[in-house]
């Protein structure tokens, strides 16, 4: 079994160092807790303890392996689950049926291996958190907690409610999105499709009234030459710019920038931080309900967020938290998180409260930010009509010009 070292706290200013065995870092969490300590840090011990030995081939080829396996899958799996266990189907047995009926090799695979483990006497969220890619920290947590309590199918029903609420606002986010993308990606094809096919056969028309060309017409005239002479370049440049954006979202610094920029972005950034602050207040809320220390709770809610500054200021509340502090005072002094959020922690934290407080900032940021998508999407739809009218309209415009100035001539 892994060692794990950790440092705690032990009454109010004794600080004790120590190893522990666990199957995970959030196992040797909860053994720290229950010894009566509060863990300052946990961090897995890197020496091999003697007489064990490091992972096997096999081990470490499922631990690197890219498993195709959908949210939704996920979701499915673990109502089918619970399903199974309130109806008093044993675990294998309960394993085995779903494992049979799936139709993703790669999930089939994970619970044969799932099963297997089970039966040799290891526990769910045990073998569960050896495919990592697969099942969050999260995910592992609530099973965990599940085990414990002797509760897992409700355990288990809860996950897949949460899952299911998380799905559907990337859903409604995708669909608000998706007749803009559309248009933009129409209009686009179109405006390409008239500077490299109409515009150069109209070209020689336009050159041969023997006058100077109107200003709109040569500016069209000559955005189809550049991107007639240069669309390989245009492509590798787009391309690189890909690749880079790829390469730093990769980095920390990468999407630091990336973060502080869309918490700063006109009109975006009230909705990056309201629909960030709904998704952590509602796992919080879950993993609280479910028994689970605040502190192991938080840790595991903030890896959900996207948003490197809004990540980075929790994780600082909860450095307060562990000291002694107050958890909804220390986000109030940060400055990021609104009032009402902080204040609403801050009562629930006093009356004992707490997931209750979590759980009404989350109904209220959940209907603000798919109100908002509403607004933007139906604001969004006129304005690409209007940008691609303008566009096609300069365009037509820049064409007609030519036109008018030889029946001028003529006349």
């Amino acid at each position: 079994m892994p060692l794990f070292k950790y440092k705690a706290k032990k009454g109010p200013t004794q600080v004790v160092d120590g190893s522990i065995e666990a199957e995970s870092r959030e196992e040797a969490v909860e053994k720290v807790i229950q010894r009566g300590l509060t863990p300052i840090g946990v961090e897995a011990d890197r020496r091999e303890p003697e007489g064990e030995e490091g992972p096997t081939e096999e081990e470490a080829a499922v631990e690197n392996r890219r498993f195709r396996v959908s949210s939704r899958a996920i979701t499915v799996f673990s109502r089918q689950l619970a399903s199974l266990l309130k109806a008093g189907v044993p675990i294998l047995k309960a394993i085995n049926i779903i494992q049979e009926q799936s139709d993703n090799p790669d999930l089939a695979y994970i619970l044969t291996k799932v099963r297997s483990a089970v039966k040799e006497g290891s526990t769910l969220s045990g073998i569960l958190s050896k495919f990592p890619r697969v099942f969050s920290q999260l995910y592992i947590a609530m099973v965990r907690s599940g085990e414990n309590s002797g509760a897992l199918p409700e355990v288990l029903l809860r996950i897949s409610d949460y899952r299911i609420k998380q799905e559907e606002m990337v859903s409604r986010f995708r669909m608000a999105l998706a007749y803009p993308a559309l248009m933009a990606f129409v209009g686009v094809g179109t405006v390409i499709f008239m500077l490299t096919f109409v515009i150069p056969r109209l070209t020689g028309i336009f050159t041969s009234i023997g006058k100077e060309l109107p200003l709109p017409t040569q500016i069209l005239i000559g955005v189809s030459q550049g991107l007639k002479e240069w669309w390989v370049w245009i492509i590798v440049g787009i391309i690189a710019f890909s690749v880079v954006m790829k390469l730093q979202s990769n980095t920390r610094a990468g999407r630091l920038s990336m973060s502080v920029f869309a918490l700063h972005a006109p009109l975006l950034g009230n909705f990056v931080l309201k629909s960030e602050l709904a998704r952590f207040s509602r796992t919080l809320e879950m993993l609280i309900k479910n028994g689970i220390p605040i502190l192991r709770a938080i840790d595991s809610a903030v890896p959900v967020l996207e948003n490197e500054v809004i990540k980075n200021k929790l994780m600082s509340s909860y450095k307060d938290l562990e000291q002694g502090g107050s958890f909804g005072q220390s986000l109030k002094d940060s400055r990021l998180f609104p009032l009402f959020m902080t204040n609403l922690i801050i009562v629930g934290e006093e009356s004992g409260q707490l997931e209750d407080a979590l759980g009404e900032v989350a109904d209220i940021y959940e209907r603000e930010t798919d109100e908002t998508m509403k607004v933007m999407s139906s604001l969004l739809e006129p304005l690409m009509i209007l940008v691609m009218g303008l566009i096609v309209g300069f365009m037509v415009i820049s064409m007609l010009l030519p036109i008018f100035q030889i029946h001028m001539i003529a006349g």
